[in-house]
């Protein structure tokens, strides 16, 4: 199969970037086509053969893209795809854009709808830097995605929500929920006694702290009921945070090695999340050590978890949260059990799941 791979931009490492390394591993030969590329601050494409944009060239484009993501569009269909089968674009922005011919295929792997014109709209329009943006351009560029939404041929979705989230903002058919990798290699359960320097008995949550992941409600929350939180992460709210939190909530803001990181997994209480993810690879991770979430209902961390793995609360308040966490408290659950949910999610299942679909779907559209 001659196949191309597309992403947003290459400048950064996290969920989406274990994606493409794990297609890369189906799809060692695929080249990457981006519209920006920082190859110091991705060392992990070095394996990749990455072509990106001619918006890369514009003064400090590699590392300060948002300066330019009016060009995005215009620099996805820039590219020539002639002579693959299949393009594959991995996207929560302007990927998708791309053109292609009719005897190629393309098949978008959505990410979200792009978050700050559509699930996240409101919540940007809040952010005194973006209010101005999207009042003035808002309209228009909701208008542009639904109509670059219009370009794949065929969409899969990360989870159920994003599922949602497509039919209703892009009016499109999602033919497959494909979940993102989980390394459930490294995060593994233990039975070592606990490090000195973690707490006896803690709840944790795993985030980046920007609003939307509502590291807020779980600080008052926990604050209320005057039970350990350890927060890690780091972010534009860390300031805010760090005003509301009382004395029962640590954060940790440095950047762990993988093995300590592991060990806050390991020995915590349960894993904690407010917000509305698009899928939840820190709730997955949790559940990989043999560990149980309380989550928001209302939220991809939905796909992961069952009764027999975690509590799901229904709505976004404080109430809501310290009610799931009283419930889980009067709960037990079998880490055995977690641990099996969360390999339905792994990087094997992911491998399989994507290259049979992608081969299904390539001979369905040479019929």
């Amino acid at each position: 199969m001659n196949l191309a791979l597309v992403y947003d931009r290459v400048n950064k490492f996290g969920g989406a970037e274990r994606v493409l390394l794990a297609l890369h591993e189906i799809w060692p030969n695929a080249p990457l086509y981006t519209a920006f590329f920082d190859k110091q601050g991705a060392s992990w494409a070095d394996d990749f053969t990455v072509y990106p944009s001619f918006a890369n060239a514009f003064p400090f484009a590699s590392r300060r893209h948002e300066l330019y993501s009016w060009l995005a569009p215009f620099a996805f269909e820039s590219f020539n795809f002639d002579g693959y089968d299949v393009v594959l674009s991995v996207t929560s922005a302007e990927a998708k854009d791309i053109l292609t011919k009719p005897e190629a295929i393309h098949i978008c792997y959505c990410l979200t709808p792009t978050r700050y014109l559509w699930s996240g709209y409101y919540e940007y329009k809040r952010n005194p830097i973006f209010s101005a943006f999207l009042s003035l351009f808002g309209s228009t560029l909701k208008r542009w995605d639904l109509y670059f939404s219009s370009r794949p041929d065929v969409y899969i979705a990360i989870s159920s929500l994003v599922k949602e989230r497509i039919e209703q903002y892009y009016h499109r058919e999602v033919s497959a929920i494909i979940h993102p990798p989980v390394d459930t290699e490294t995060f593994v359960p233990s039975n070592s006694i606990r490090p000195r320097y973690l707490p006896q008995e803690y709840f944790l949550v795993v985030a980046r702290l920007v609003p939307y992941k509502r590291i807020d409600l779980l600080i008052r929350a926990f604050n209320r009921m005057r039970l350990p939180l350890v927060v890690i992460g780091n972010g534009s709210e860390a300031s805010y945070l760090h005003k509301l939190a009382g004395s029962t909530i640590t954060f940790i803001h440095e950047k762990l090695t993988d093995e300590k990181l592991l060990e806050y997994y390991q020995h915590c209480d349960a894993f904690v999340f407010a917000g509305e993810e698009d899928f939840g690879i820190a709730a997955a991770e949790a559940q990989s050590v043999g560990k149980p979430v309380i989550a928001y209902r209302r939220s991809g961390i939905a796909d992961i978890v069952t009764e027999k793995t975690g509590v799901l609360f229904d709505d976004q308040t404080e109430k809501s949260i310290i009610e799931a966490v009283r419930m889980f408290q009067n709960k037990r659950f079998d880490p055995t059990e977690c641990r099996s949910r969360a390999l339905k999610f792994s990087k094997h299942a992911f491998k399989q799941n994507m290259r049979s679909f992608i081969s299904k779907t390539k001979k369905s559209f040479r019929l």
